[in-house]
């Protein structure tokens, strides 16, 4: 039965991926699947034909015995032992199940490899998204050619996607918390393995997830997002606000940064797209922010299909507070002992720059979790359509909200030998999702009282 319905699925997804966008809506018969062959956010309930994927059952809904609030995340599945160390000499083995950019890393670093551990279908949402990702399935669509959407609040738009646009705007709206705030550093690596810690003190207050808010009372709006450079000295200070909206092309998302030097607040017009993010060295572009973030606009968004390919997932030893930073970052990439991968069904996006369009990446390959929407993995293109950068994303269960999202994101560029990692949190404090603030906290004045406290 399992195997008519995988082939079945596979013919459907070969035929929408010949086009980059589709407008239909999910029909009743689809919704109808949520919660039955399908999970309730749209991936599919049955593990693979060989049982290397296993049937999702809830993920981690909840805590583990002792856990507490603030505390770092215990990992539950430390007892588990690698299956195989994936590197440059096995790795034409694993190829199909390979990303383009894991293998260019294996080829171009004789010291990377991957390790590989048993799948666990961790990831969880509150029912409450659950039910919302059923209601609003019936009513969201894509605007402006797919650079919007209306008729959705809560929940996943596009649980059973056909088309590209449809799968980015099921990350971009995925359930991360109604509210969250975390202290993280970021380090840009040299290519011998230097680096100064920048550190952050974030906050996202994610309201188009907010319980019990209307679409209306979104106004357009889905996330206001506060960073605060805290270290180093010369840095500190700097505080950037985003107004984050639902349709772009209506009305572009808003930014405003307080300069502690001037002392003064001003719109940021240059936090979008391709402009280099805050102390990145030129590493990591705005929109690259959180795997993917932003607007739409610059690309066109092809559905390959779906496919089991070996991920980041379930990444407690890089989220571990016995590591230091230093542990962690090593020449070249991230030393190779810590991220775990396992083998996981992904949807696959291609995204190629439009005619007469501008951005620094040519072309992006996406692969996104069918369980929780979050990109896990990107394979970057520059103008010359060589592969220039590969981005990871390597998620955990938060499990007292429950939501699955990165700690750790990394951004290798291949050609300079340098990358990017940013959400280090082994030795600060845990996220805290219980914040509160009110939406006055998120306005330009707020920005200028904070700036001169």
């Amino acid at each position: 039965m399992y195997v008519k319905s995988f082939v079945a699925i596979g013919a459907t997804l070969l035929l929408i991926g010949a086009s980059t966008m589709s407008l239909a809506k999910t029909t009743p018969e689809e919704i109808a699947r949520l919660g039955k062959d399908l999970t309730p956010l749209g991936g599919e309930m049955a593990g693979n034909a060989d049982g290397s994927i296993p049937a999702w059952q809830g993920g981690i809904s909840k805590p583990p015995a002792g856990y507490k609030k603030g505390d770092h995340h215990p990992d539950p599945f430390a007892a588990d032992k690698v299956q195989v160390t994936i590197n440059a000499a096995n790795m034409d083995k694993y190829a199909e199940k390979l990303t383009a950019g894991h293998k260019a890393m294996l080829k171009t670093y004789p010291s990377f490899s991957m390790n590989i551990y048993a799948t666990h279908r961790s990831a969880a949402s509150p029912q409450r998204i659950y039910d919302a990702t059923r209601k609003v399935a019936a009513t969201a669509e894509l605007v402006n050619g797919g650079d919007g959407v209306k008729g959705t609040v809560n929940g996943i738009p596009f649980p059973v996607p056909k088309s590209g646009i449809e799968v980015i705007w099921n990350h971009l709206l995925r359930y991360r918390g109604d509210i969250a705030e975390r202290r993280i550093a970021q380090a840009a690596m040299t290519r011998g393995g230097d680096y100064t810690l920048v550190k952050f003190d974030d906050e996202f207050n994610l309201i188009y997830s907010k319980a019990g808010i209307t679409e209306a009372e979104l106004a357009n709006k889905i996330l206001l997002f506060k960073q605060e450079v805290t270290s180093p000295a010369r840095l500190a200070g700097e505080i950037l606000l985003v107004h984050e909206t639902l349709d772009q092309i209506k009305e572009p998302r808003a930014a405003w940064i307080y300069n502690p030097g001037q002392r003064r607040v001003r719109r940021a017009p240059n936090v979008s797209y391709d402009n280099p993010g805050t102390a990145s060295d030129g590493i990591r572009t705005n929109d690259q922010f959180d795997m993917f973030n932003g607007a739409t606009d610059r690309y066109n968004w092809k559905l390959v299909g779906k496919k089991e390919m070996f991920v980041p997932y379930n990444s407690y030893k890089l989220h571990s507070n016995t590591l230091k930073y230093k542990d962690i970052l090593t020449p070249l990439h991230i030393n190779p002992e810590y991220p775990r991968y396992e083998l996981h069904r992904v949807w696959v996006v291609e995204a190629t720059l439009k005619d007469g369009s501008r951005h620094l990446y040519k072309k992006r390959t996406f692969y996104i979790d069918e369980d929780s929407w979050q990109i896990l993995v990107v394979d970057i293109y520059d103008n010359r359509d060589q592969l220039w950068r590969v981005s990871e994303g390597h998620p955990i269960s938060y499990y007292e909200v429950p939501t699955f999202w990165t700690t750790l994101e990394v951004h290798t560029d291949l050609q300079s030998g340098r990358y990017l990692a940013i959400g280090l949190d082994n030795e600060s404090s845990m996220y805290d999702f219980d914040i509160k603030r009110t939406m006055e906290d998120y306005s330009p004045g707020s920005l200028r009282r904070e700036g001169t406290r």
